[in-house]
């Protein structure tokens, strides 16, 4: 079996590459505000992991919003502990690439929510435009069962905007957030290292009415 494959198809545990106990090196800093990507964070922010295709072009759309205090990058939401980026690209881990945001108290998730779904596709399953595998999924990964039914509630909201538009059902993972794994120094922040770098996030251009402005 290729190292990538670029499945579809998600890997069962028994399939899954087996990783490592230690945490792959990464950066200790974001290159944007300094603010260090492990903590420690503001007393009483909160974090949400977005999967919206290529991370590198996911992180870039949050890391200035107001009332969010730090994003990075790394690998959620499949089998594989601690994993590089080869492995991911392998379809072997079941990881998808995502943004962690950690915003501050006061901040409305439902306005991070808003810029999730209107900027990537949400319907196109294992897949981003021509970023195709599972570790392309749109994901979304919250925290307890308020958050899970916000989640929901807009997911609906946009769905119903989207097949009005034309758009087959959302495809997007919802659950609680599962362990979150950064990734590799050279991936974080990566548009603001390499401003011309590759981007290929797109939205379908549907607006998303929830979340009227974030209050920090």
């Amino acid at each position: 079996m290729g190292l990538f494959r670029k499945s579809s198809v998600l890997p069962g545990a028994n399939e899954a590459l087996p990783g490592r106990a230690e945490p792959i090196a990464t950066a200790q800093t974001h290159f944007v505000n300094g603010h260090f990507l492990a903590g420690p964070y503001p007393e009483g922010s909160k974090r949400v992991l977005f999967g919206m295709g290529c991370f590198w072009g996911a992180e870039r759309k949050f890391w200035s919003l107001p009332g969010v205090y730090v994003t990075a990058v790394g690998y959620a939401g499949g089998v594989t502990p601690n994993p590089t980026y080869e492995e991911v690209c392998s379809g072997l881990t079941g990881h998808t690439e995502v943004v962690q945001i950690v915003y501050e108290k006061g901040v409305d998730l439902a306005d991070l929510l808003r810029v999730f779904w209107e900027n990537h596709d949400p319907t196109q399953g294992m897949r981003q435009g021509n970023d195709i595998g599972t570790q392309y999924r749109s994901a979304v990964y919250v925290t307890g069962e308020a958050e899970l039914a916000l989640v929901e509630a807009t997911r609906r909201t946009y769905g119903e905007a989207l097949r009005v538009a034309g758009y087959p059902p959302i495809t997007t993972e919802i659950a609680e957030r599962p362990p979150f794994y950064f990734a590799e120094a050279y991936h974080q922040q990566y548009l603001a290292k390499n401003p011309a770098g590759y981007c290929g996030l797109g939205g379908t251009g549907v607006s998303c009415a929830i979340g009227t402005g974030i209050a920090a």
